[in-house]
């Protein structure tokens, strides 16, 4: 099946880990959620294993969304914590997937979302984009990817890289152009240079951006968001991804949106503006509802996609159906 991009008028919805406000996150049931749903993007976050298969998982430590700590409790480093490297893909199958936990107390980070504990397995990249090839070809429906390089630095200290893997599991599926319905993301900005240059990447590229503290890379993300910046990310990126809040706040309750500068910086340079996360159950500080915190971000900052883990309510709101 084609991985050409369908011909799309308004903005992109983008399901970030899936449906994860309904089903546990990166697990393929919150995949085909999300579709079901309309979703335009599917997200795949892809860190590796000990023995190099790239998996679709958010986090560079397992104990706070699967069972880890029962199944493995003599694989827990110094700090305290289990990693996805310490463990080959087929030792990863046998872990359970759940809702997010909190790591000290294991309470519910989201307490109204779904904690029954079934059988959800980590996936392979690979089994994750032929999944979602099934469901286009079966439902008739396109749904593209958007895929992101976790932490490529760290894997490099751990002796691992990523990238490399990541692209030629992308080409395996026929998403090889910028013509492919994919988007290719990283914080890392020189991973993104690198990605471009020297792995001959010509998939679409977003850069994402985080706040410094978050320790995400060593990017000066306050220089990348003004406009020499933004020059500067256009010159190999075709997106970015900010936080929301550096788009729009709500100064106090009650307030109307403050928007910034960033949606209009970026477009008078070329670039997409995707920005993340919206959460039902966890709005920006001080928006009144989820009807105001999209209409600031769509129709008065100018966003041209969202990740959202409620896909069906952004869809909503721009009046779409699947």
């Amino acid at each position: 099946m084609s991985t050409a991009i369908p011909n799309r008028k308004s903005p992109i919805v983008i399901a970030h880990r899936g449906a994860s406000g309904y089903l546990p996150e990166h697990t393929l049931v919150a995949k085909a959620y999300a579709h079901a749903a309309g979703a335009d993007y599917l997200e795949q976050d892809v860190v590796l294993t000990r023995d190099d298969v790239p998996v679709v998982f958010h986090d560079l430590v397992l104990q706070e969304v699967t069972d880890v700590a029962h199944r493995f409790p003599d694989r827990c480093r110094d700090d305290g914590q289990w990693y996805v490297v310490d463990l080959d893909f087929a030792e990863l199958q046998t872990l359970r997937v759940h809702e997010r936990v909190l790591p000290v107390t294991g309470a519910p980070v989201y307490a109204g979302r779904f904690h029954e504990r079934l059988d959800l397995r980590i996936r392979s990249l690979a089994e994750e984009l032929s999944f979602i090839r099934g469901l286009n070809a079966a439902t008739g429906r396109h749904a593209g990817i958007y895929t992101e390089v976790k932490s490529p630095a760290w894997h490099r200290a751990e002796g691992k890289d990523l990238s490399p893997l990541v692209l030629a599991t992308l080409a395996e599926y026929g998403y090889v152009g910028p013509e492919d319905d994919v988007w290719l993301q990283c914080f890392d900005a020189k991973e993104l240079l690198r990605i471009k240059h020297k792995l001959h990447c010509r998939l679409k590229l977003v850069q994402l951006i985080g706040e410094n503290d978050w320790l995400e890379s060593d990017n000066d993300y306050g220089a990348m968001r003004t406009q020499e910046g933004l020059a500067e990310v256009a010159r190999y990126a075709q997106g970015i991804g900010p936080w929301i809040p550096h788009i729009v706040t709500w100064p106090s309750p009650g307030a109307a949106p403050v928007c910034s500068s960033l949606v209009e910086d970026a477009h008078a340079v070329g670039l997409d503006v995707h920005p993340y996360t919206f959460r039902c159950d966890d709005l920006p500080e001080h928006s009144a509802d989820a009807e105001s915190a999209h209409r600031a971000l769509f129709d008065v900052a100018g966003i041209d996609g969202l990740f959202t883990d409620f896909s069906d309510v952004t869809l909503q709101f721009l009046g779409r159906r699947p």
